[in-house]
């Protein structure tokens, strides 16, 4: 006890008697009301126990005067999925998610992956920069530490059998003071050897230079870690759910968890938008909104506080200014205390080059407008690192929210009051690199957990290869005619800038699970990726869609159903 009597002294100078904290079993809860969501998450974030992978903080501090916060919510309503018993439910189709369900598809077990958006990767798993961290900056003993150092190591074999593009390109942090150099080494020494980075090195600033020419001429050397790579997030994710279909999982998007029944100690049922369904094990990865499903499954023993991240894109013509990841290191206050070092500049695996992010607390989880503040603080900070990278050559931008806890780790555990519920919590960065290695345990927990109760054997059809769509712009003029001889819609060109197909557009509405949505096709096969963003393509691949799906032009989304593009013909003739 003697510790909540320390959090809420602390708390008592800072806010007053505005909050009070109460320990309750594993966690640490905080009520009251603040006047800023600032405030709130402060609160929290003082509230964090030194046990902090058992103990966790639950922040039900009110906002004054805030109404809460909606949800999108699908317009779809059926009994789809009325009466079904699934072996495994699993929220979220998020990287989490999908990762999870390809590991779990190795067994003959019946799978239900739900998420309430219209495709794969639509939230964080889509809007983050796409780099595989190597976890320099993460101490020995978080789960963030262990699976991000587990899941860098996996990324050449995992995308090898997924068919999805990855390049080790490298990360440098970049330092602008010599004196600093000893400790940096110190640094990455202890990194090295105690925290198990094995490829931290230090780059005098001749090697720096002489292979970075490009960087900032003021640099006196940099911390280099070979390992860091660059993939596409929502590639990857989409490779997973499709492998994991193509091993029997069945998805169900468009479908929100509206209720969750535990009795006694166990989720006995699960209410959605499509019918009630009754699992044996749920894996609660609903990204930021993990916490509220485990509310509804009353096992909420963490909070998460949604933090929004703005990246920017620029035109491939700007590849020549950075061809790895690269940032300065301003050692102040603000970067030894903040949960984001600022982002930096990377060349992504298509070539482009990608700024951010920065890092902004917000109560709204599904908020991605971006702030020209953002783009302000990205480019002040990254042009120290490249002068070069200009805001001029921005071809798009973009904001997720990131999904962490207060004690800044992930969850990954079973349930606390609900033993047959499996939390995949708090995964923000290096939530990407560490999916390939955290699905496995999931699989593991969740197999063991099952056979308990029924004899799971594995699934002899099961296949960890899924084949990629043919991207035609990375081949030889030899090797594309030889398409073209075998599909004459490869030799169709709808997007010009990213030079796409018709073929590739239709190799994506073919493949696994492609909703038939501008954006599904996007993320697939990339038109309206370029510099016009879709300006000239769009109308090309709404037509393409509506052909295949059989049905009106007006009738094709961009995104999810409300996403309407067409509302009717504004001249006689055809649509």
């Amino acid at each position: 006890m003697s510790e909540i009597k320390t959090i809420q002294r602390k708390l008592n100078r800072k806010f007053g008697g505005a909050v009070k904290a109460t320990r309750e079993d594993d966690l640490i809860r905080l009520t009251g009301t603040l006047s800023t969501w600032e405030d709130i998450v402060k609160a929290g974030s003082m509230a964090v126990s030194k046990d902090k992978r058992k103990v966790h903080v639950v922040n039900d501090i009110q906002l004054a005067g805030a109404d809460p916060v909606p949800v999108r919510t699908p317009v779809l309503k059926d009994d789809a999925l009325e009466g079904r018993t699934p072996d495994v439910l699993i929220i979220g189709g998020g990287v989490s998610g999908a990762a999870i369900a390809r590991e779990l598809s190795k067994w003959d077990l019946d799978i239900l992956l739900v998420d309430k958006e219209s495709d794969f990767a639509i939230q964080a798993s889509g809007r983050n920069d796409g780099e595989v961290h190597v976890g320099v900056d993460l101490g020995k003993g978080s789960l963030k530490q262990k699976y991000v150092l587990l899941g860098n190591h996996m990324f050449d074999e995992v995308c090898k059998e997924l068919d999805v593009p990855f390049r080790r390109i490298g990360q440098y942090a970049c330092f602008t003071q010599p004196y600093l150099k000893p400790f940096v080494t110190l640094y990455s020494k202890w990194r090295k050897y105690h925290d198990g980075v094995k490829d931290v090195s230090i780059v005098g600033r001749e090697q720096l230079h002489r292979d970075n020419p490009t960087l900032n001429e003021d640099f006196a050397f940099a911390m280099y870690n070979s390992s860091a790579g660059i993939v596409s997030p929502y590639n990857l994710t989409i490779a997973y759910a499709e492998n994991a279909v193509q091993n029997g999982v069945e998805v169900s998007l468009n479908t929100m968890v509206t209720a969750i029944h535990n009795e006694y100690g166990t989720i006995r049922s699960v209410e959605t938008n499509r019918g009630t369904v009754f699992p044996k094990v749920v894996v609660n990865a609903a990204g930021v909104f993990a916490d509220e499903v485990a509310e509804m499954a009353g096992d909420r023993f963490y909070s998460i506080h949604p933090r929004r991240g703005t990246d920017t894109i620029q035109d491939v013509k700007s590849n020549k200014i950075i061809h790895t990841v690269a940032s300065i290191v301003e050692v102040n206050k603000a970067y030894l205390t903040s949960h984001t070092k600022g982002g930096g500049l990377m060349q992504t695996v298509h070539g482009n080059v990608l700024a951010g992010p920065d890092a902004v607390e917000t109560r709204e989880k599904e908020n991605y407008a971006t702030h020209p503040e953002s783009i302000r603080t990205i480019y002040t900070k990254q042009q120290k690192t490249v002068a070069a990278a200009s805001p001029r050559d921005i071809i798009t931008y973009f904001t997720g929210v990131r999904a962490p806890t207060y004690e800044e780790d992930f969850v990954i555990e079973w349930g606390r009051k609900a033993k047959n519920l499996f939390h995949v919590g708090g995964i923000q960065s290096p939530g990407l690199t560490s999916a390939p290695a955290f699905a496995l345990d999931v699989e593991k927990a969740v197999v063991e957990r099952l056979k308990g109760s029924m004899t799971v054997e594995p699934n002899k059809d099961y296949d960890p290869h899924r084949q990629g769509i043919p991207e035609l712009n990375k081949m030889s003029p030899e090797q594309r005619e030889e398409y073209i001889k075998k599909n004459p819609d490869y030799g169709i060109i709808i997007c010009r800038c990213e030079e796409i197909s018709k073929g590739e557009i239709l190799d994506a509405l073919n493949s696994p699970f492609c909703p038939p949505t501008i954006d599904a096709v996007k993320k697939r096969v990339r038109p309206g990726m370029g510099r016009c963003q879709g300006g000239f393509c769009s109308p090309l691949v709404t037509q393409i869609i509506a052909e295949h799906a059989g049905i009106q032009n007006a009738d094709v989304r961009k995104c999810g159903e409300r996403s309407v593009q067409l509302y009717g013909k504004t001249k006689e003739g055809q649509a």
